[in-house]
């Protein structure tokens, strides 16, 4: 038997959080849009259930809140980077403002769909114990 993921493969890869290897979702590919948000039921290796309770994804929000805000911080220290090698002007948020939403509403774009996995994977990670196996199935 493999051993088992880490806590952050785990999260990163969107895999059960009871045995690590199952998958959150039901398609692999965050980009198809119309099944971007579709999880699977359990777990197809543990049956750990998905579905906790009405609701429960709800508080995924505030994390990917949290992932959009890192995100845009990303951007401006991008953006100085990349002006301090001299590959563009940028001299801050206050003197480039079309510069630095632009990038940073292009970027948002590109990785709304990961991040919006992410932020379930996460979220449902602080709640499911590794190892907690087989679970009885909730509401939603």
């Amino acid at each position: 038997m493999a051993t088992p993921k880490s806590f952050l493969a785990s999260v990163l890869g969107n895999h059960c959080p009871a045995c690590r290897t199952g998958r959150l979702f039901k398609v692999k590919n965050a980009y198809r849009l119309k099944s971007m948000n579709d999880m699977a039921p359990a777990c197809p290796v543990c049956d750990t259930s998905f579905s906790r309770e009405p609701g429960f994804y709800f508080g995924a929000a505030y994390v990917n809140y949290a992932l959009t805000v890192a995100l845009w911080v990303a951007v401006l220290v991008a953006l100085h980077v990349f002006s301090s090698l001299g590959w563009l002007e940028f001299n801050g948020f206050f003197d480039h403002p079309q510069t630095f939403l632009v990038s940073g509403v292009v970027t948002l774009l590109v990785m709304l769909p990961p991040l919006q996995r992410l932020s379930r994977s996460i979220w449902i990670h602080m709640f499911v114990r590794h190892g907690s196996g087989h679970q009885a199935s909730g509401g939603e």
